[in-house]
């Protein structure tokens, strides 16, 4: 485990210092690139000058030697493409190591927390919590139970006195005398035929209740 800890710092430092290294040799084999491309440029210049003068030796020297320098820049060349493909996998496989790294990690947290999570509590503390449920429900229910005076009331005869004033609103509707219509109103409709009829026999009934 301390070499696990201890040993991915130092390998991802080294990664780090490879490719700070590798990206200071390619600045500087960018930089000697440029001064021999000054120097075959300068050879192309003299070869004119000994050219116009009329000495052939000297101009062909310097396009010799114009000639060694465009090599040495073409072996430059070749060693940047190097470098850059050497840092392109470096880079890879430092993004290959750290996902494999995160997916290793991730991994270890998931088991730790499976482990941690046991399917014994969770079953026990879902029953902990149906049994608050339940107590909580009885609380409840104990405390909307009426008590005293209005626990003694009898809901049949509670009924039963509804029933009594609905049908005492329903005699002073029938015993009051009808309005005159204002104008420009229509009549109600009377009862249909049925309803009439029921109505007839409720006031009927009460009157000879008051009979009585």
């Amino acid at each position: 485990m301390f070499n696990r800890l201890f040993g991915k710092p130092k390998v991802e430092t080294n990664t780090l210092h490879t490719l700070d290294k590798l990206n200071e040799t390619l600045e500087m084999l960018e930089k000697k690139e440029g001064v021999l491309l000054k120097k075959a440029a300068g050879e192309v210049e003299r070869a004119k000058e000994f050219s116009k003068a009329k000495n052939k030796r000297a101009a062909i020297q310097c396009l010799k030697r114009k000639r060694l320098y465009e090599q040495q820049v073409e072996q430059l060349g070749n060693f940047q493409l190097r470098i850059h493909d050497q840092m392109i996998m470096l880079e890879g496989a430092k993004a290959t190591t750290e996902t494999v790294d995160a997916l290793r990690t991730g991994a270890a947290t998931m088991k730790a927390m499976q482990k941690a999570t046991n399917i014994d509590d969770v079953d026990k503390t879902m029953d902990e919590i149906n049994e608050q449920t339940d107590n909580m429900k009885q609380i409840q229910d104990a405390l909307s139970a009426p008590f005293g005076s209005a626990a003694d009331f009898d809901e049949d005869e509670l009924e039963a006195e509804l029933e009594e004033l609905e049908g005492l609103e329903l005699e002073d509707q029938l015993l009051q005398p009808a309005r005159p219509v204002p104008e420009g109103k229509q009549p109600a409709r009377p009862l249909p035929q049925k309803q009439q009829s029921a109505h007839e026999d409720e006031l009927a009934a009460l009157q000879a209740e008051m009979a009585l």
